[in-house]
Protein backbone atom coordinates (compact mmCIF):
# COMPACT_ATOMS: atom_id res chain seq x y z
CA UNK A 1 0.00 0.00 0.00
CA UNK A 2 1.37 3.32 -0.86
CA UNK A 3 0.78 6.79 0.40
CA UNK A 4 -1.60 7.72 -1.64
CA UNK A 5 -2.95 11.40 -0.74
CA UNK A 6 -6.47 9.70 0.73
CA UNK A 7 -4.15 7.92 3.17
CA UNK A 8 -2.64 11.16 3.48
CA UNK A 9 -5.24 12.83 4.39
CA UNK A 10 -6.89 10.11 6.48
CA UNK A 11 -3.00 10.06 8.23
CA UNK A 12 -2.87 13.50 9.06
CA UNK A 13 -6.32 14.25 10.14
CA UNK A 14 -5.80 10.87 13.00
CA UNK A 15 -2.39 12.53 13.87
CA UNK A 16 -4.10 15.76 14.63
CA UNK A 17 -6.87 14.67 16.12
CA UNK A 18 -3.91 12.42 18.49
CA UNK A 19 -2.37 15.49 19.48
CA UNK A 20 -5.25 17.92 19.73
CA UNK A 21 -7.52 15.96 22.18
CA UNK A 22 -5.73 16.24 25.27
CA UNK A 23 -5.88 20.09 24.75
CA UNK A 24 -9.51 19.97 24.35
CA UNK A 25 -9.81 17.30 26.75
CA UNK A 26 -7.67 19.99 29.50
CA UNK A 27 -9.01 23.19 28.95
CA UNK A 28 -11.16 24.63 31.21
CA UNK A 29 -14.56 23.46 30.43
CA UNK A 30 -16.80 26.08 28.25
CA UNK A 31 -14.18 28.40 27.61
CA UNK A 32 -13.47 29.79 24.13
CA UNK A 33 -10.18 27.72 23.57
CA UNK A 34 -12.32 24.59 24.75
CA UNK A 35 -14.91 25.50 22.34
CA UNK A 36 -12.63 25.98 19.41
CA UNK A 37 -10.36 22.65 20.16
CA UNK A 38 -13.47 20.71 20.41
CA UNK A 39 -14.60 21.79 17.11
CA UNK A 40 -11.76 21.16 15.67
CA UNK A 41 -10.73 18.16 17.26
CA UNK A 42 -14.70 16.70 16.29
CA UNK A 43 -13.83 18.34 12.57
CA UNK A 44 -10.83 16.08 12.22
CA UNK A 45 -12.36 13.10 13.83
CA UNK A 46 -15.06 13.37 11.29
CA UNK A 47 -12.47 13.30 8.37
CA UNK A 48 -10.47 9.97 9.94
CA UNK A 49 -13.64 8.56 10.40
CA UNK A 50 -15.11 9.24 7.11
CA UNK A 51 -11.99 8.92 5.04
CA UNK A 52 -11.02 5.37 6.61
CA UNK A 53 -14.71 4.16 4.65
CA UNK A 54 -12.25 4.72 1.29
CA UNK A 55 -9.19 2.69 2.27
CA UNK A 56 -9.23 -1.20 1.98
CA UNK A 57 -6.75 -3.81 2.74
CA UNK A 58 -6.82 -6.83 0.95
CA UNK A 59 -3.65 -8.26 1.98
CA UNK A 60 -4.97 -8.42 5.98
CA UNK A 61 -8.09 -10.37 7.27
CA UNK A 62 -10.90 -8.79 5.89
CA UNK A 63 -14.45 -8.66 4.34
CA UNK A 64 -14.49 -7.17 1.00
CA UNK A 65 -11.60 -4.90 2.17
CA UNK A 66 -12.76 -4.17 5.68
CA UNK A 67 -10.12 -5.32 8.18
CA UNK A 68 -11.47 -5.63 12.26
CA UNK A 69 -10.11 -1.95 12.73
CA UNK A 70 -13.19 -0.31 10.23
CA UNK A 71 -15.42 -1.31 13.19
CA UNK A 72 -14.00 2.11 15.25
CA UNK A 73 -15.88 3.89 12.23
CA UNK A 74 -19.12 3.66 13.65
CA UNK A 75 -17.96 3.85 17.30
CA UNK A 76 -16.07 7.05 16.34
CA UNK A 77 -19.45 8.16 14.23
CA UNK A 78 -21.79 7.48 17.09
CA UNK A 79 -19.88 8.68 20.14
CA UNK A 80 -19.16 11.79 18.78
CA UNK A 81 -23.17 12.02 17.69
CA UNK A 82 -23.99 11.05 21.25
CA UNK A 83 -21.14 13.22 22.92
CA UNK A 84 -22.43 16.61 20.56
CA UNK A 85 -26.19 15.52 21.36
CA UNK A 86 -25.43 15.35 25.56
CA UNK A 87 -23.82 18.95 25.34
CA UNK A 88 -26.44 20.61 23.59
CA UNK A 89 -29.06 18.87 26.22
CA UNK A 90 -26.85 20.29 28.84
CA UNK A 91 -25.35 16.94 30.20
CA UNK A 92 -22.04 18.11 30.50
CA UNK A 93 -20.60 15.30 32.85
CA UNK A 94 -21.95 12.56 30.30
CA UNK A 95 -20.45 14.62 27.04
CA UNK A 96 -17.00 14.57 29.00
CA UNK A 97 -17.39 10.80 29.17
CA UNK A 98 -18.22 10.10 25.94
CA UNK A 99 -15.27 12.78 24.54
CA UNK A 100 -12.64 10.23 26.98
CA UNK A 101 -13.91 7.28 25.69
CA UNK A 102 -13.93 8.55 21.82
CA UNK A 103 -10.58 9.91 22.36
CA UNK A 104 -8.76 6.77 24.22
CA UNK A 105 -11.07 4.50 21.25
CA UNK A 106 -10.72 6.03 18.29
CA UNK A 107 -7.24 7.86 18.52
CA UNK A 108 -5.11 5.63 21.17
CA UNK A 109 -6.61 2.10 20.70
CA UNK A 110 -6.76 2.88 17.01
CA UNK A 111 -3.43 4.03 17.16
CA UNK A 112 -2.08 0.87 18.69
CA UNK A 113 -3.76 -0.91 16.31
CA UNK A 114 -1.91 1.25 13.34
CA UNK A 115 1.46 0.65 14.54
CA UNK A 116 1.10 -3.54 13.96
CA UNK A 117 3.83 -4.45 11.85
CA UNK A 118 1.73 -6.00 8.96
CA UNK A 119 -0.21 -2.65 8.96
CA UNK A 120 1.06 0.12 6.61
CA UNK A 121 1.76 2.56 9.50
CA UNK A 122 3.83 0.14 11.25
CA UNK A 123 5.63 -1.26 8.58
CA UNK A 124 6.83 2.39 7.56
CA UNK A 125 7.63 2.99 11.63
CA UNK A 126 9.61 0.01 12.49
CA UNK A 127 11.32 -0.29 9.22
CA UNK A 128 11.74 2.45 7.70
CA UNK A 129 12.60 4.84 11.13
CA UNK A 130 14.00 2.51 13.28
CA UNK A 131 14.76 -0.71 10.66
CA UNK A 132 13.74 -3.21 12.69
CA UNK A 133 11.65 -5.60 10.00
Amino acid sequence: MNLSPLIALHLSAALGAVALGPVALTLRKGSPGHRAAGYTWITLMLVTALSALFIRDFGLPNIAGYTPIHLLVPFTLISLALAIRAVIQGRIQQHHRLMWRTYLGACVVAGAFTLLPQRFLGQWVWHHWLGWI
